[in-house]
């Protein structure tokens, strides 16, 4: 594994596991893949070597010494500077066709609701276009969706290092 792809995989699965997206022993099998692209460090290595049983109360003491050593941005799981780097890896997968539109509006309306996030405020009014309209107008709201994952992904190019 190239290390750009190593660090894009450990950044998106810390985002993620802030935000109960995906388990913790996920972010052990992204900070093993940092270990075989080449990264190195004593929190790193701890991290990596956290058993799948015990990931859920391991890899906390571990991921943000992890995080600094390869030189990533640390989120604390709930904070909005988290949910919206979430935000933008899931838009990013919407972007890419790994996930629906409507799987990303629902996320971020439960996560952000109106009003506390202007990255995620288009996201969250397409999923009350939904809830409005449902089937009516789903290819039209997917497309404006698509567009929005865009920008929201776009804005996070280069913002998480």
């Amino acid at each position: 594994m190239q290390p750009a792809e190593a660090l894009a995989r450990m950044r998106a699965a810390t985002a993620l596991w802030g935000v109960g997206y995906v388990n913790a022993s996920d972010v052990v099998v992204a900070a093993c893949d940092l270990l075989v692209a080449g990264f190195d460090g004593p929190h790193l290595g701890m991290l990596a070597g956290v058993s799948a049983g015990q990931a859920d109360e391991e890899v906390p003491r571990f991921v943000e010494g992890a995080l600094r050593e390869v030189d990533l941005d640390h989120h604390r799981p709930g904070s909005l500077a988290g949910n919206e780097a979430a935000l933008r890896i899931l838009a990013a997968r919407v972007v890419a066709g790994d996930m629906t539109p409507r799987e990303l509006t629902g996320w971020a309306w439960r996560t952000f609701g109106h009003g506390s996030s202007a990255l995620a405020e288009r996201l969250v009014e397409l999923e009350d276009v939904y809830e409005t309209y449902g089937d009516l107008v789903s290819d039209e709201v997917d497309a404006m969706i698509v567009a929005a994952a865009r920008r929201v992904a776009a804005a996070g190019s280069g913002a998480d290092r």
